[in-house]
């Protein structure tokens, strides 16, 4: 008789739970003194609008913040983007873009944003841990009528006039635990603080019965969206468009907070993963690892290197890429119809 296999992941769990407990309380305590007015906060003379995450990370945000800017733009808005920029070697205010000039060297500026300034000509960009003090600087010097903040749900410093909440819906209801149990920045029931929600990656998966459920019982509209590839690719290969991917050997590489759901992606697009990397989110790359691309693709007979578009930002700012054939997907982020007219509302509103 086989012996019961052990699932040593899910019992790694139980020795974390007084770390979720104690972590629970702080964020308990934190978010009540916030509501009740004991923290102060701050209000910046334009409208500001959040976009966030309950988890950590994985959910599509810098796609869905590239979408509601040009969506605001697209209204007549001046719109801005405000960010912490995680990652970064800097500290204080930092300009990623003035809607013209974009910062060099992402380390500077932190990855996420520099990508958003790169699809976003004409939008100012600026990353700040305080974010008070870097919405200041963004209305002195560009006065926007909008400002997003960027993964800012667990924020409350700076106050909002809408806060979009996204959930991945491939997440796992195992997932939607406290961290460092699970992977849930704070607990299920604060999403009652958002104004709309929004299922991300739906073409991908459907979310769990459960967590929809759950979801249902909150007074907070909620909707569904997908994430697909634009039709122009962006790197070493000149002129590729989604539709060569088809049927052509890749191999897959990424740094993401959900890379499952990146190789997803590229199995929507017709072409056969014959190998993946992983690393983790935000990862810096080094030669070393560069090599271990270029070795893994010779040894996959692949034809092309697949990646993200915040991977390509370091990997092309450390070798010369063209001799790889290296393109990254350029991720779109799409709501419902229901989705995006009941997100227009809110913004007329606020």
């Amino acid at each position: 008789m086989r012996a019961p296999t052990i699932n040593w992941l899910r019992l790694m769990r139980y020795p974390l739970f007084p770390l979720a407990l104690l972590y629970w309380g702080v964020i308990f305590w934190r978010n009540l003194f916030y509501t009740i007015g004991f923290f102060v906060t701050h209000r910046l003379p334009c409208k500001v609008i959040s976009v966030g995450n309950l988890s950590l990370g994985g959910t599509g945000k810098t796609p869905a913040v590239i979408y509601l800017a040009e969506l605001l733009a697209a209204g007549g808005r001046n719109v801005a983007v405000l960010s912490r920029g995680y990652g970064r070697t800097t500290s204080g205010t930092q300009l990623v873009s003035d809607g013209s000039i974009l910062a060099e060297d992402w380390r500077t500026v932190g990855d996420e944003p520099l990508l958003i300034a790169r699809r976003l000509p004409g939008v100012p960009v600026v990353v700040d841990e305080n974010r008070y003090r870097g919405g200041l600087y963004l209305v002195e010097k560009f006065k926007p009528s909008v400002i997003i903040m960027d993964d800012a749900f667990q924020h409350r410093r700076l106050e909002r006039d809408l806060d979009i909440v996204l959930l991945n819906a491939r997440d796992k209801v195992a997932d939607h635990k406290l961290f460092p149990y699970g992977r849930l920045r704070e607990p299920w029931f604060h999403l009652r603080r958002a104004r709309i929600i929004f299922w991300t990656k739906t073409n991908l998966a459907t979310p769990p019965i459960l967590l929809r459920a759950r979801l249902n019982r909150l007074p907070v509209p909620n909707f569904t969206s997908t994430v697909t590839v634009e039709k122009q690719l962006d790197g070493s290969v000149a002129d590729l468009k989604i539709g060569d991917l088809n049927g052509k050997k890749v191999l897959a590489v990424s740094g993401l907070g959900d890379p499952a759901g990146f190789e997803a992606t590229i199995a929507e697009t017709g072409a056969r993963i014959a190998g993946h990397l992983r690393y983790p989110d935000h990862h810096d790359y080094s030669t070393a690892e560069f090599n271990d691309i270029k070795n893994e693709f010779d040894k996959t007979g692949a034809e092309l290197v697949l990646t993200t578009e915040k991977d390509m930002l370091k990997l092309t700012a450390l070798a010369d890429v063209t001799a790889l054939p290296l393109a990254s997907l350029v991720i779109g982020f799409h709501p419902s119809t229901g989705g995006e007219q009941a997100l227009l509302r809110l913004i007329n509103r606020a």
